[in-house]
C-alpha cells in the first residue's frame, strides 16, 4: 500500500474493510462523521472482536469546522467493590490480566457513542439507531470471516483464555477453535445490538442490557454490579493542545497517555533532524519519547487523583526547552522505565461538511479479560488489570477510580487549513507510532499512505510482552540499524509489517474540500470514500 486515496465527499478509515465500508455507507445516507464512527465502531465490534467491542472504553477527538474541538471520554470506572482487599483476600499480590477479577472496570464504549449521537444530533437531525448498527447486527448473525489477526491471537492466548468455559464454546468451530477464514457468528451479540436499536443506548446501563451483563458478570467472578452500570456516564470536556511549527496539535487528556503523544512531537520540533528516516529523525524520536514518558509513568492516571496538570506541562516553555536541550542527539539514554501494555482499534472519519473525528475503542489486551457474557455475547475488558494493588501513588486501585489508558486519538490543525485525524492501536507504542507518521507527514512531506506504510520502532513491551528492548521492522536500512546500535539502543529486528507495530491510519482534509487517506498493510483496514 504505497498510495494515498482522495475523495471530496467523505472518507473513512478503519483496521477492517467490512466496518470501513459500513462508516462510508452511513455517510453516503447523509450521515455525520460522528454517526460513521458509530456504524464503523459497532462493525468492528462484530467482525474485529479480539481487538474491540461494547465491553471496552472509548476516547472520541471530534474537529468541527468552526474551529471548535471537544472529548468524548467514555472511560468505565473501577467497580464500587473493587478493594485492595478484595484481591488481597483472593491471595493477589496484582490484579489477574484474565478473568473475573480482571474485569473489574465498567465498560464505556456504548456511552460513548450515546454522546457522540447526541453531539451528531445538534448538527443535523440523526439517522436511526437500527441503520446504525445494521452493518454490525448483520455481521453477528449471519457470520463473518475471521480474519488472520483474530485466529492467530486466538490460539497463541488459548491456554490464558481457556479458563472461561463460556469464551471457548464462543470460538469452538466443530472440534478445535475457530481459523483463519472460517466463518464465525455471534448471535447473542445480534441480538444485543437489536435491543440497543430498539429501546435506546442507554438501556446498555439501565434496561434489559445492563441487567443480563450485570449478572453474567458476577457469575463469571466481577466485581462489577447494576449500581456501577447505572453511575456511569461519558464526558464530554477538553482536549490538550501543543503548538509546534506550523500546527496546533490535539489529544485526550488523562486518564489517556495523550500527554506524552504531545511531548514527543513538541519535543522533537526543536531538535535538529534535516533528513527523513535517518538517524536523527529516528533517534531524536526515540529520545524524545523516553523525555516524554519519564512524565506520563509518574503523573498520568485518574485526573482526579494527579499532583501534577498535563496542559501545564506542555505549556510550559522553560521545562520544553531544558527537555529537548537534555537530549543528546549521539548517544541513548539509558532504558527501560517502567512500561505499559494494550491493544485497541483507531478509526477516523471526516464528512463533507468538515466535521473530522478521531476515535479509538479497545478492549486493552487482546481478547480483553477473556470473560466472554454469553447472554449478551460481548466480551469485557481488562482495563483495570493496569491498576496496582497499593495503599497509595500511581494508578492504585480505589473504587471508582479511572485506570490508566494507552489511549489517545490524536488530530492536528495545521495553519495552511489542512485538518489531520490520525491513530494506532499498540499500547506503549501509540505515541511513538503516531509521532512517526505526523513527522513523516508534517515534518518531511512524504506521502500519507507511505507514512503509514514505512517501517516502524517500538520502545517498550507490548502485547503482554516483558521485552523492553527497541524493536523496529527489519526493512529499515542497515545503515541506520547499526547507527542506532552504536548510539546504545538495544535494537531487536522483527519482521516487517508486523501487527506488533500496531494498526494505524490518518485523513487529512484540505481547505478545498479534498480528503486524502491511508490505512495499514499491518491490518485488516481500509480507506472508504466516495
Amino acid at each position: 500500500m504505497l498510495h494515498t486515496f482522495h475523495a471530496t465527499r467523505g472518507m473513512v478509515t478503519s483496521p477492517h474493510h467490512l466496518a470501513s465500508q459500513a462508516g462510508l455507507d452511513i455517510l453516503k445516507k447523509g450521515g455525520t462523521a460522528l454517526e460513521a464512527i458509530v456504524a464503523t465502531a459497532a462493525t468492528l465490534s462484530a467482525v474485529y472482536p479480539h481487538m474491540t467491542g461494547l465491553g471496552g472504553d472509548a476516547f472520541w477527538l471530534v474537529s468541527y469546522p468552526d474551529g471548535r474541538t471537544c472529548v468524548i471520554d467514555a472511560c468505565g470506572a473501577a467497580a464500587a467493590k473493587a478493594n485492595l482487599a478484595l484481591y488481597q483476600d483472593a491471595g493477589h499480590t496484582e490484579i489477574p490480566w484474565r478473568g473475573g477479577l480482571a474485569a473489574n472496570s465498567m465498560a464505556g464504549a456504548v456511552s460513548g457513542w450515546q454522546e457522540a449521537l447526541r453531539q451528531s444530533a445538534a448538527i443535523k437531525p440523526g439517522l436511526s439507531l437500527s441503520e446504525l448498527l445494521k452493518d454490525a447486527i448483520y455481521y453477528a448473525e449471519a457470520g463473518y470471516a475471521v480474519s488472520d489477526s483474530e485466529a492467530a491471537l486466538l490460539h497463541t492466548k488459548k491456554a490464558e483464555l481457556a479458563h472461561n468455559q463460556a469464551f471457548i464454546s464462543a470460538y469452538a468451530g466443530g472440534d478445535a477453535l475457530v481459523r483463519q477464514g472460517e466463518i464465525r457468528r455471534n448471535p447473542a451479540l445480534a441480538r444485543t445490538l437489536q435491543h440497543l436499536a430498539a429501546d435506546g443506548l442507554d438501556s446498555f446501563y439501565t434496561g434489559r442490557i445492563a441487567q443480563a451483563l450485570a449478572h453474567d458478570l458476577q457469575q463469571a467472578g466481577s466485581p462489577l454490579s447494576i449500581e456501577d452500570f447505572t453511575s456511569h456516564r461519558a464526558i464530554l470536556t477538553a482536549p490538550l493542545q501543543a503548538h509546534i511549527h506550523g500546527a496546533k496539535l490535539y489529544n485526550t487528556p488523562p486518564p489517556t497517555q495523550g500527554v506524552a503523544s504531545l511531548a514527543i512531537l513538541k519535543l522533537f520540533d526543536q531538535l535538529h533532524a534535516p533528513d527523513a528516516e535517518s538517524f536523527a529523525h529516528i533517534h531524536g524520536l526515540l529520545e524524545a519519547t523516553k523525555k516524554a514518558f519519564l512524565f506520563r509513568n509518574a503523573h498520568v492516571g485518574d485526573p482526579a487523583f494527579m499532583t501534577a496538570c498535563a496542559q501545564s506541562f506542555l505549556n510550559d516553555a522553560a521545562q520544553m526547552k531544558n527537555l529537548a536541550s537534555s537530549i543528546d542527539m549521539k548517544r541513548a539514554m539509558p532504558w527501560p522505565a517502567p512500561s505499559q501494555q494494550g491493544d485497541t482499534t483507531w478509526m477516523g472519519a471526516i464528512d463533507s461538511n468538515g466535521v473530522a473525528v478521531s476515535m479509538i475503542q479497545s478492549l486493552y489486551f487482546e481478547f480483553g479479560s477473556g470473560v466472554f457474557l454469553p447472554e449478551t455475547g460481548l466480551i469485557w475488558q481488562n482495563r483495570g488489570s493496569s491498576f496496582r494493588l497499593a495503599e497509595e501513588g500511581w494508578n492504585t486501585l480505589k473504587p471508582g477510580r479511572k485506570p490508566f489508558h494507552t489511549l489517545n486519538p490524536a488530530m492536528a490543525r495545521f495553519d495552511d487549513g489542512r485538518a489531520m485525524v490520525y491513530g494506532t492501536m499498540g499500547g506503549e507504542g501509540q505515541p511513538q507510532t503516531q509521532a512517526a507518521i505526523f513527522t513523516r507527514y508534517a515534518r518531511y512531506g512524504i506521502p500519507l499512505q507511505q507514512a503509514v506504510t514505512a517501517p516502524r520502532w517500538l520502545l517498550g513491551r507490548t502485547w503482554g510482552a516483558e521485552s523492553v528492548s527497541l524493536k523496529m521492522e527489519c526493512n529499515f536500512s542497515e545503515l541506520l540499524i547499526q547507527q542506532l546500535k552504536q548510539a546504545g539502543h538495544d535494537v531487536e529486528l522483527v519482521s516487517p509489517f508486523s501487527s506488533m507495530m500496531g494498526h494505524a491510519g490518518a485523513l487529512v482534509r484540505h481547505s478545498n474540500g479534498m480528503i486524502e487517506g491511508a490505512a495499514d498493510p499491518r491490518s485488516d483496514g481500509c480507506v472508504a470514500a466516495f
